[in-house]
Order: structure tokens, then C-alpha cells, then sequence
């Protein structure tokens, strides 16, 4: 394998990237994810003794989840297999797992497979891991961008540790360029570069946490200053220059790029701030960036779920019909569609009541006594289910004068409990002064003893 840093007397390769070459090597060279990988951490002291069992690591792009498996490659006594979800198959995995029980049947060796983007991996080829890593032939690390919860076997993600890793900070992007700048094997210390203060901060913030965003913004910046004096060769990366190649870089790679949560987050906070303006313009500028419709569409509809909800119903019905327009005519026609949407949505009354009713069901649902389903509300098809008194003492709400009866529809461990608190906003004021009466009539059948009507 040809080295990475030629000897001067070999004939000169192009250079790796600097993002590759300032690649940390040890623990100590490491920036960032402290939470995980401080002294005394779990995690680090499993990866130091060599007794690391089955991970995820799951983190945006270029917060250190591929690095972290190169120094656990260089730690470990165990057989180090890296595959590519990209470019790897099913028959290369099988190969692999068949060799593996073979040298810890043979050896008691391990085998510690990396897989990049297990995201990739289908269903299939993710289930060719699973017998070696039961069996303890292999200690499975798999890096994604994407939630391992959606994109992990269930059986997979049961037998392995997920670890997040966060986005660096502007301050640890401000280190690592810093150490580009000043390494002079690895770096760009040997080059005759001066780089102002403003623009390295400037590229700091816009990595948004990635550092090989960051050194391959440095380093394009740096090969496209011009030389300041013709004396010393002395190339200066200013503020200007780094705006101007971020501007190309934004044209060309900004779609899959790191605003692209920052832009959806501004569009979701501005509607719910009632801001149309705001709204209409985070739109354009992720349409004009060349966002998916479609994801944008499907933001909206939640919001119109999560933010407005019951204070204005026609809301979400909007929602959904530029969702449609959008998939029906294409872009650019269906620009317009998913502005009138978020103006719509921004200008609605606002309320959380049907998010929070939800997610006060779902905590109940997991954390209280799961009681069966009443038996006056189960259905009873069958003579057997009748004899078990399953659908007894049902009672039919349209053979009353309000079509509401006294019949309670909760599990008795929650019976009473109230999870939709509408507010007093747009639509939603009506419906709790339905709610209201509805209670009322409620309460005067359940202590009035009438019979059920069934």
C-alpha cells in the first residue's frame, strides 16, 4: 500500500486531502466528544483494554465516528475488518463472517468488523452480521448519520451500544484549523499562507460543527489566494475569500449541505412565531438551494399537526393539498403552493394542545398499568364472547337526546384522566366549550342512575 506521506526521494503522489491527513491518530489528538471519550469515560476504557463489545456510533458528518474506528484499529489486538455499505455485498459479508468463526474456532481470536454507513445496508445484509455477532465471533462497529432506530435491524440494534456523537462546537473547529495550520508534516504550516483572524473564524462558523467541511473549506481557500508579494510568495486568506468560496461551494453542494437542518428549524420556529415573512423566505431559500419540495411538504403537514392542530382544522386539510400540488405539477410551478402553505400556517391561531394530549397518552401507554380494554366497549361477534359479557353494558350515544352518555372510555387505572386541554385560540375555543357541556351531561347520567341503553 503506497504511504500516505511519500519520502522526498520517492516520486511524489498528489497529496491526500487535509481533512485526511489531519485525521487524529491517538486519543490525544482527538477533538471533541469529551461526554464519550474523556479519560475514565466507558467507552474509552473499553477501546484502551481491548474490550470493546458491539457499538453504534451515530452523529452528523465529520464529528469523528470514522477516526474513532481507525484508533480502535490501531489499539486492538483483534483481526480489523472495515467494510464500505457503499461498495460491499452480500457476498463479501458472508466471506468475512465465515472466516471470522473460523479464527476464534481455531485461535479464540476476534474479529472486530467496521462498517461506514450501516444506514446503507439492507435488510438482508444487515441480517448476515447477526449469527457471528450472537455467537461473539465478531464485535460489530457501525457509523450512520441517520437514526439507528429507523435504519438498524431491530436484532442488530438490541446487541449493540448506541453512542451519539454531537456536532463540534465552533470553539473545537476553531482547534482543529488551528492545529492545520501550525502542523507542518500534515498541515499547511510549510506553506507560506497567512490567514486572518476573521476568516478563520468565518470558516469556524460555517462548518456547523463538521470538521472536514471545515480543513476542505481551508484548504480551498488557501489554494485559490493569490500570492500578496511577489518577494516572500506569501499567500493571504482573507475574509472575501472565504465568502467568495463558500459561495461556490454553497451553489454546487448545499441541497445535502449543513444548513439544511438550520434552514428547516428557522422555517418550523418562524410559523410558530406567526412571522409570514420570515416563513416565506426560509421557503425560498431552501427551494432556490435546490431542497427537496417534498421534504419541506412534509414538514409543513406536521406542523400544521404539531403547532396549529384544532385551532384551525383547515389547517393540516392545506397542508396536505400543497403536498399534492407539489407532487402533481413539479417544480419549480409548485413554489407557490408550499408558500401559500407556510403563510397560511404562519398567519393560523396557534396550539399545542393535540401534541401535548398525544404525547401525555404515549407516556401513559408506556408507564402506567397496561389494563385491558373494558368489556363493555369490546366488540362481540360471536356467541362465545357474548357469554363472556364482552360488549355488556355498552351504551349507544345516539339514542340519547345529546348523543353523549355517561360511559366512561378509559382503562379504570386511568379513568378521569384528561389529555386534551384545548386552549381558548381560533376553533379550539369552541371545542372546549363543547367539551365542557359535554361533561356536564356526563356527570348528571353517571350519578342520576339511569340504565344503560345498549
Amino acid at each position: 500500500m503506497a504511504s500516505l506521506f511519500p519520502d522526498d526521494d520517492k516520486p511524489q503522489a498528489a497529496p491526500a486531502p487535509l481533512a485526511e491527513r489531519m485525521r487524529p491518530r491517538t486519543f490525544d489528538e482527538f477533538v471533541g466528544q469529551d461526554e464519550l471519550l474523556a479519560p475514565g469515560k466507558p467507552l474509552r476504557e473499553a477501546i484502551e483494554r481491548d474490550l470493546l463489545q458491539s457499538i453504534i456510533l451515530w452523529g452528523p458528518p465529520g464529528t469523528g465516528k470514522t477516526t474513532l474506528a481507525r484508533i480502535i484499529a490501531d489499539t486492538t489486538k483483534a483481526r480489523f475488518v472495515s467494510f464500505s455499505a457503499v461498495l460491499s455485498g452480500i457476498k463479501e459479508i458472508r466471506e468475512v463472517m465465515a472466516e471470522a468463526e473460523r479464527l476464534r474456532r481455531t485461535t479464540g481470536r476476534r474479529t472486530i468488523v467496521f462498517i461506514d454507513e450501516i444506514h446503507r445496508f439492507n435488510k438482508a445484509q444487515q441480517d448476515a452480521f447477526l449469527p457471528r455477532v450472537e455467537a461473539g465471533d465478531i464485535v460489530l462497529i457501525g457509523a450512520t448519520t441517520e437514526n439507528p432506530s429507523f435504519e438498524v435491524n431491530a436484532a442488530l440494534l438490541s446487541r449493540s451500544k448506541v453512542f451519539v456523537l454531537r456536532g463540534l462546537s465552533t470553539g473545537e473547529v476553531r482547534t482543529i484549523l488551528d492545529r492545520a495550520l501550525a502542523s507542518g508534516d500534515r498541515g499547511l504550516a510549510s506553506l507560506s499562507l497567512q490567514v486572518d483572524e476573521d476568516a478563520l473564524a468565518a470558516i469556524a462558523v460555517y462548518a456547523n460543527g463538521d470538521a472536514r467541511v471545515a480543513l476542505n473549506l481551508l484548504e480551498l481557500s488557501a489554494a485559490a489566494a493569490p500570492v500578496a508579494g511577489v518577494a516572500d510568495g506569501l499567500r493571504r486568506v482573507t475574509l472575501d475569500r472565504v465568502r467568495q468560496t463558500i459561495q461556490r461551494r454553497a451553489l454546487l453542494y448545499d441541497k445535502g449541505g449543513e444548513e439544511h437542518y438550520n434552514l428547516i428549524s428557522a422555517l418550523h420556529k418562524s410559523m410558530r412565531n406567526s412571522d409570514p415573512d420570515a416563513a416565506v423566505y426560509w421557503i425560498a431559500r431552501m427551494l432556490e438551494a435546490g431542497e427537496d419540495p417534498l421534504y419541506i411538504a412534509r414538514r409543513l403537514v406536521r406542523f400544521a399537526s404539531e403547532d396549529v392542530g384544532n385551532a384551525d382544522p383547515q389547517a393540516l386539510s392545506l397542508a396536505v393539498a400543497a403536498k399534492d400540488a407539489v407532487h402533481f405539477i413539479g417544480m419549480p410551478e409548485g413554489n407557490t403552493a408550499l408558500a401559500q402553505a407556510a403563510i397560511y400556517l404562519a398567519t393560523a391561531p396557534k396550539s399545542n394542545a393535540v401534541y401535548e394530549a398525544y404525547n401525555q397518552a404515549a407516556d401513559a401507554a408506556h408507564n402506567d398499568a397496561a389494563d385491558p380494554v373494558p368489556l363493555h366497549l369490546r366488540n362481540a361477534p360471536t356467541k362465545l364472547m357474548k357469554d363472556l359479557d364482552y360488549g355488556r353494558g355498552y351504551q349507544y350515544a345516539h339514542n340519547e337526546a345529546d348523543a353523549v352518555t355517561g360511559m366512561s372510555c378509559l382503562p379504570p387505572a386511568i379513568e378521569g384522566r384528561k389529555f386534551y386541554q384545548p386552549t381558548d385560540r381560533g376553533f379550539e375555543k369552541e371545542l372546549k366549550r363543547r367539551l365542557e357541556g359535554w361533561e356536564k351531561i356526563k356527570k348528571s347520567r353517571r350519578t342520576s342512575g339511569k340504565p344503560p341503553v345498549t
